[in-house]
């Protein structure tokens, strides 16, 4: 008898028809799938259900996606794929600024949905076994706390909301302190798939952790910009 615990998909979309599609679909590949045609059914399937990942309609009747997306965010263990039949970069970047850990348009394949949702679900289980620095499961910066097995940050003790991409990429950072990482090393370290050379995710993701972490995002201390290189991150700070 399989005792394998299957990971669980939420699909949220207002189409019958693709609910269905992507219900048989990703059973066939492994997934447990519960389905909601708007948000309040969504409320109800998470009164009983703890999915590991959403898919998430961005236009939908009633409260949108974008809204949906909102209110989820906080939970840094429940990733979120937003669909759109909106495919326009600035579709793209509101749902990754809402807090969407990635994005795709309609009509798409579902073998690329698949692809994606197995890139985010390897980010979140890997996220804690990426490479750590020295001072174990805890990394302290400033006032903040990052408590790496319960993916948590605090400042002075009180808890910083973080999307599982904002935890994700911080860890990254957090374990090559001082360091130049291009763009690039942050996509291959992000394990995701293969991604368009003008992809800016990386750069909507640093920007709204800056505005968790950073006093002055505009003038940031500890993710500092290196132009034409990357990112750099700061444990201490930067001196101005």
């Amino acid at each position: 008898m399989d005792e394998t615990v299957k990971e669980h998909i939420l699909v949220v979309d207002d189409d019958d028809g693709l609910r269905s599609l992507l219900e048989q679909y990703l059973t066939t590949n492994g997934f447990e799938v519960s389905l909601a045609a708007n948000g309040v059914a969504m409320d109800e399937v998470l009164q009983s259900v703890k999915p590991d990942l959403v898919i998430l309609d961005q236009m939908m009747p009633g409260e949108d996606g974008l809204s949906i997306a909102r209110r989820l965010r906080g939970n840094a263990h429940m990733p979120i794929i937003m669909l759109s039949a909106r495919g326009e970069d600035i579709d793209r970047i509101v749902g990754l600024e809402v807090g969407a850990d990635d994005y795709l348009a309609k009509p798409f394949n579902p073998r690329e949905l698949l692809a994606r949702i197995r890139a985010v679900l390897r980010r979140k289980q890997d996220a804690i076994a990426t490479e750590q620095p020295a001072t174990g499961n805890m990394v302290r910066f400033g006032d903040f706390e990052l408590d790496l097995d319960a993916q948590r940050l605090s400042k002075a003790g009180v808890e910083v909301s973080l999307t599982s991409a904002e935890f994700t990429i911080l860890q990254i950072f957090t374990s090559h302190p001082n360091r130049v990482l291009s763009r690039d090393q942050l996509m291959d370290m992000l394990k995701g798939y293969d991604r368009d050379p003008f992809d800016r995710s990386i750069d909507v993701r640093v920007t709204r952790l800056r505005r968790k972490i950073e006093v002055n995002p505009a003038e940031p201390a500890y993710i500092r910009t290196v132009w034409g290189q990357g990112y750099l991150f700061a444990p201490k700070g930067i001196a101005k």
